[in-house]
């Protein structure tokens, strides 16, 4: 029943009885699960920001991507710390521009100066130096290879040469200039033959492949084979596992159902979406998160950011953005910066 009534909402269908601009029942729950996550991707943010000096991709970097994309559906955000951010984002970025000049960048490597500017472009930051030197960086690295690589081994999220890729393009889609347009292009096309021989393995592999090879424009029979691959690995449950031998979990879920949806792969009011919206709003705790748990091996002293799970909460922060992406993309929006299809340069 719950599929059914999400499928009438995403396609902007009433239920039987409803008047048209009646909102549906599963609409509300929708809004209501988006609502009891936003308070708590805004005090991880918070918190992490007090509590260190530099950025990470789940306390500053996906929050700000869900909480850029619940702006746009009216739901009510925390201004002061959302630019908060941007700013915290901008100053740990400063604190590494001599680094990203001489093509070295800051800890994280690749994956911390993408993830970096995909912050800022939600943020709508305009280019400047500091960008120009983080740019620089991402043209240079890593040498002659045909792709980005990945520098840690914390999976899901900072283990794949996929996402790392992604990450990279994405950034110098957005944020590199005119003068640079021959680097690029060069980066691109070997970065696309990688993508098109290339064997993705895990889901996080298989979705930011998708991602990688729609933004390079990759022919549509190859894009639709991938797609194909990663629409049969999704469960009865209607989740997706991070491996071919895990369970469903809401960090592969939702990761994929956005990257099918901003890929133009899928339509919001598909049967499988629904499915997976569906999971995942069986998924959200009482307390408002989606509970994942960590796979990585901690290599910094663990601190307390405010979110709940503990030693799980910076995955289970990554999960609950992603989350909540997939379900803000199940409601109507008049604009969608974060979609691939929409980027602009700035000059």
């Amino acid at each position: 029943m719950l599929t059914l009534t999400i499928t009438k909402l995403i396609s902007g269908d009433s239920a039987v009885g409803e008047e048209p601009n009646q909102v549906s029942p599963g609409q509300i729950q929708i809004r209501e699960a988006i609502s009891a996550a936003i308070p708590l991707l805004e005090k991880s943010s918070r918190g992490s920001a007090e509590q260190r000096k530099c950025f990470t991709c789940h306390s500053q970097a996906l929050p700000i991507m869900a909480l850029t994309e619940a702006r746009l559906r009216n739901f009510e955000v925390d201004t002061n710390n959302y630019e908060r951010q941007i700013k915290h984002t901008v100053a740990h970025l400063r604190k590494g521009e001599s680094n990203y000049a001489q093509g070295k960048g800051q800890g994280g490597g690749v994956d911390t100066a993408g993830y970096a500017l995909w912050t800022l472009e939600a943020g709508q930051y305009p280019v400047d130096h500091i960008i120009d030197a983080v740019t620089h960086f991402l043209l240079r690295s890593p040498g002659d290879s045909d792709h980005w690589q990945c520098s840690s081994n914390r999976p899901p999220s900072e283990s794949s040469d996929f996402t790392t890729t992604y990450l990279a393009i994405r950034g110098l889609k957005y944020y590199s200039k005119k003068n640079q347009d021959d680097f690029v292009e060069k980066r691109f096309e070997s970065a696309l033959k990688w993508l098109l021989a290339a064997k993705p393995t895990t889901t996080e592999d298989k979705v930011f492949h998708l991602r990688a090879l729609d933004y390079l424009d990759a022919p549509t029979a190859s894009v639709k084979r991938f797609t194909a691959n990663l629409l049969r690995e999704q469960h009865a449950d209607g989740g997706w596992g991070q491996t071919d031998s895990m369970e469903s979990d809401p960090y592969a879920t939702a990761t994929t159902l956005v990257g099918l949806v901003r890929t133009g792969q899928i339509d919001r009011d598909n049967p499988l979406f629904s499915k997976g919206i569906s999971f995942l709003l069986k998924q959200q705790t009482e307390q408002g998160s989606w509970h994942v748990k960590s796979r990585s091996k901690p290599f910094q002293k663990h601190f307390e950011t405010g979110f709940p799970h503990e030693k799980d909460q910076f995955i289970s922060t990554a999960a609950t953005a992603w989350a909540t992406i997939a379900l803000l993309l199940a409601l109507p929006s008049q604009q969608d910066p974060l979609d691939e299809a929409s980027l602009k340069v700035p000059n």
